[in-house]
C-alpha cells in the first residue's frame, strides 16, 4: 500500500489515463491530501525502532585506524547508544552537537567557578566525557540520516576547538583562584598544554584535507599496539583526570604528566604530517 501511496503521490499533476480518455484532476487539494498522507504513511513505514537503529549504527562505524582503545571500545559505543536515542526522539545531527557543546560548556564553567572538590571532580568528569560522547553521536546520527554535510562538520570542528581551548582556559583559572601553587610557573602549564592540544587537533584536521583520498577498499586491520600507545593522548583519557580535582598535589601532578605526554606526542605527529604531505 506504501509503494501504490508513493505511485500515486509522484503522479501529482500528471495527466491520468481512464480507459481511452485523458483527464487532469480538476482540484489540486486531493492531491496534495494524497501525497501528504502517501509522505507520513511513507515515513512510518520506513521509521526504525531503537534496536534495529542500533544495529545499523553499528554495522555503519568509521574505521579504527589511529583511533586510541578508549574512543574504540568506550565513547564510540556510548556515541552509537546516543545516536540512536536521538534518532528515536527527532533529533537533527546539529541538535546533537549542541546538547554536546552544552554538557562540555557547564563541565567547564563549573570548573572555572567553583572551589575544587569530590563532588566538582565528578560533576566536571561526567560533563566532559557526556560531552564528549554526544559528540560522537553527532557523527553517526549523520551517517544513519545520510544528512551529513559541510555545515554539520564545520559545526561540530568549531565546537571541539572551542572546547580544547576552554577546558585549559579553566584550568589555568581554577590554578590561580583556588591551588596554593608552590610557585608562579605553575600557571604556564596550562598555556603550554592548550597549545599542544590545539596544534595536535588542528594539525591533524589539516593534515587530512590536504592528504590525498586513499582509493576504496577493504580498511586495514588497526594495531592494538597504537591503539594504545594513544591513550595518553585520547581526550577521553584527558577526561579521566578531573577526577583527581580533589586533591591539588594528584591533580597537579597528573595534569603535568599528561602535557609532558602531549608535547612528545606534538613532535612525533608534527614529524609525521610534514614527511606524509611532502610525498602528496
Amino acid at each position: 500500500m506504501v509503494v501504490e501511496a508513493r505511485r500515486n503521490a509522484a503522479v501529482g499533476w500528471e495527466e491520468k489515463r481512464v480507459g481511452d480518455q485523458v483527464t487532469t484532476p480538476a482540484d489540486p487539494a486531493p492531491q496534495a491530501a494524497s501525497a501528504a498522507s502517501a509522505a507520513s504513511a511513507a515515513s512510518a513505514a520506513e521509521a526504525m525502532t531503537y534496536r534495529q537503529a542500533l544495529r545499523r549504527l553499528a554495522a555503519a562505524q568509521k574505521a579504527a585506524k589511529g583511533v586510541s582503545l578508549y574512543s574504540r571500545y568506550v565513547n564510540r559505543p556510548a556515541g552509537r547508544v546516543l545516536a540512536a536515542g536521538a534518532y528515536r526522539a527527532g533529533m537533527t545531527p546539529n541538535q546533537v552537537t549542541l546538547v554536546s557543546a552544552a554538557f562540555s560548556g557547564g563541565g567547564i564553567a563549573a570548573l572555572a567557578v567553583a572551589a575544587p572538590s569530590w563532588g566538582l571532580a565528578a560533576a566536571v568528569y561526567a560533563a566532559l566525557a557526556l560531552g564528549f560522547a554526544f559528540d560522537s553521536a553527532d557523527g553517526q546520527l549523520a551517517r544513519l540520516l545520510g544528512t551529513g554535510g559541510p555545515a554539520g562538520e564545520w559545526l561540530d570542528h568549531v565546537v571541539d576547538c572551542a572546547k580544547i581551548t576552554a577546558v585549559h582556559a579553566a584550568v589555568l583559572i581554577t590554578f590561580y583562584r583556588h591551588f596554593a601553587l608552590p610557585g608562579d610557573t605553575w600557571l604556564l602549564l596550562p598555556l603550554g598544554f592548550q597549545l599542544a592540544a590545539v596544534m595536535i587537533f588542528f594539525g591533524g584536521l589539516l593534515t587530512d584535507k590536504l592528504k590525498p583520498k586513499a582509493a576504496p577498499g577493504a580498511a586495514p586491520v588497526p594495531s592494538r599496539l597504537r591503539a594504545v600507545a594513544l591513550l595518553p593522548v585520547d581526550y577521553g583519557v584527558f577526561c579521566a583526570v578531573f577526577l583527581l580535582l580533589g586533591s591539588q598535589d594528584a591533580f597537579r601532578y597528573a595534569y603535568l604528566a599528561l602535557f609532558a605526554v602531549h608535547a612528545v606526542f606534538l613532535a612525533a605527529f608534527l614529524t609525521k604530517w610534514f614527511r606524509e604531505l611532502r610525498r602528496v
